[in-house]
């Protein structure tokens, strides 16, 4: 008997070897001869082929216990296709490292029950869970649309909660790593015990122990990034999407894929629902909502009836400001709020200190040579990078022109509002939250707990602060620079800043009765900017 072998390599095809009269099905871990070494593979689905004179090597032994179910198998081949990647390479994906399933691992989580905090769903809360259970044990598509605050991290919990008392598996896929940690902890509170959390950047000890109690249905729930859509669930039952418009799901390296429809097609293989959870959802979405296509069900109020913050738009023709970014009103407004003791951010979405830079003598443009893009200077490192392939770069004082340059750096990054922010309020507490000074997870902890405990007086932001972080003193938001610009390399540019702005409206005012975003803005009556402040967003979908 003949099997064929899918190796975890860059391969389009599969292998054939001799089954040595070993039991096989499709989907078993098979130790098989390759080359000089020996490797691990899966049973595939593709017919042995017949060869008569040539001599095929034989499978060496079946990897015992460890099978990936026929769903998997089916999902890699059409996976494989839709996104023209190797078999080999997104089998790699799913079945990890070799010392996964060869390694003796404790399986033990050290998931210690906790004390629990008790929540009660409100009426829209409650609605919402009842139409999300009218579907089970078949493939389904529903959004779960609430405006930011409205608690919909509740509404799926509980529906999580009944499908793990059923024994079967949950996953739940979020945009960025670094709201694992958020995640976490919030689970802990309402179910009693961390959950699994999946990423690159956990150890690969963890990785081997979460892998292996995976594929033993030991691990019911796993919260992840984009890779852990193909891990292999032996009883998977829920799939839930989070923040399903975000740019970050979209995978644009190595294996490129859109993980949010990654997941719609691996519920589909698998015949079970899946969530996508926003508060502004993607275009893609909004059809699919349209033409009844995906089931689904809005909560339009706060949770505990916080009402969402107030707006306020500065127009910066009126009161011109030379060599800043804060205007005076902004500054006034901002100190009502740090006098309260509560906490303020301002918004920039460019990360280092400026992200042009110009010689004004020759106008010589300091340009990436990989990519030909803008390189942005950072003054923590004293360097320029480029920010699509981390080129690094010292500034010297010479271009192409003879002689000495004079680069004048143009536009403001966080590092440079930061300045500016220490000079107007030097009393008080600054922190930058952006992913340049949030690499190891220790600084990360550590801020957030700054944070929480109320030690942060001002933030300085990117778009990572705005996805589904929960500070609770947090009620001024300064949007730095708020006018929209739809043209340049990305189509999707107004779309994006209307779900950027949406969600970062939501981190103010989610314990408080008093809130303000202030939009800073030299096109006060943009049309884009007015719909969303009257939190008709979805219009501008249409």
């Amino acid at each position: 008997m003949k099997a064929q072998v899918l190796l975890p390599k860059i391969f389009n095809f599969s292998f054939t070897y001799n089954s040595n009269n070993i039991s096989l099905k499709i989907g078993d871990l098979v130790e098989v001869p390759f080359g000089k070494s020996k490797e691990i593979g899966v049973v595939w689905t593709h017919k042995p082929k017949d060869f008569k004179d040539i001599k095929i090597k034989k499978i060496n032994k079946k990897v015992e216990k460890y099978s990936i179910n026929k769903s998997l198998v089916e999902f890699i081949d059409w996976f494989s296709t839709y996104n023209m990647t190797s078999p080999g390479l997104t089998l790699k994906m799913a079945i990890g490292s070799k010392d996964s399933y060869t390694k003796k691992i404790d399986l033990s989580l050290k998931n210690q029950k906790k004390n629990t905090k008790k929540y009660k769903l409100n009426k829209e809360q409650m609605k919402a869970l009842e139409y999300l259970d009218l579907v089970n044990n078949k493939f389904d598509v529903s959004v779960l649309q609430g405006t930011t605050g409205s608690g919909k991290t509740l509404v799926y919990f509980e529906r999580i909660k009944k499908i793990i008392d059923k024994n079967k598996q949950a996953l739940v896929l979020l945009p960025e790593i670094f709201l694992t940690n958020e995640f976490k902890s919030r689970f802990e509170n309402f179910f009693g015990y961390q959950p699994a959390i999946w990423h690159s950047k956990i150890t690969p000890k963890n990785k081997r122990i979460i892998w292996k109690g995976i594929i033993e249905n030991k691990i019911h729930l796993v919260v992840g990034a984009r890779s852990a859509l193909l891990l292999p669930f032996k009883n998977l039952g829920l799939i839930v999407v989070d923040e399903e418009h975000d740019a970050s799901y979209k995978q644009d390296e190595g294996v490129i894929y859109n993980a949010r429809d990654m997941a719609i097609s691996r519920a589909f293989f698998e015949k079970i629902p899946i969530h996508l959870v926003t508060s502004i959802p993607s275009i893609e979405t909004y059809n699919n909502i349209q033409n009844k296509k995906f089931r689904h069900v809005k909560i339009v109020k706060r949770f505990n009836d916080y009402p969402l913050p107030k707006t306020k738009i500065i127009n910066l023709n009126i009161n011109k400001i030379k060599d800043k970014f804060i205007s005076d009103e902004t500054i006034r407004h901002v100190n009502i709020f740090l006098k309260k003791k509560e906490q303020v951010l301002f918004f920039i979405n460019r990360r280092g200190f400026a992200p042009y830079l110009i010689c004004q003598k020759c106008g010589f443009k300091q340009v990436c040579s990989n990519c030909s893009m803008y390189l942005t200077f950072h003054k923590k490192k004293n360097k320029a990078i480029c920010h699509h392939c981390s080129l690094e770069r010292r500034i010297k004082n010479k271009c192409k022109e003879e002689g000495d340059c004079n680069f004048i750096m143009y536009g403001p990054g966080v590092e440079k509002i930061f300045d500016e922010v220490q000079k107007i309020f030097p009393d008080n507490k600054v922190e930058i939250f952006s992913s340049d000074y949030m690499k190891k997870k220790k600084q990360t902890e550590a801020l957030f707990n700054k944070i929480n405990n109320n030690e942060v007086d001002i933030l300085i932001g990117t778009q990572m602060i705005s996805k589904g972080f929960n500070f609770p003193k947090l009620n001024c938001v300064v949007v730095i620079d708020a006018d929209f610009s739809g043209r340049g390399y990305d189509l999707r540019t107004t779309e994006k800043n209307i779900q950027l702005y949406h969600q970062l409206s939501g981190r103010a005012g989610r314990f408080s009765s008093e809130s303000l975003i202030i939009y800073q803005t030299l096109n006060p009556k943009d049309s884009t900017l007015n719909e969303l402040i009257k939190n008709k967003s979805e219009q501008l979908l249409k």
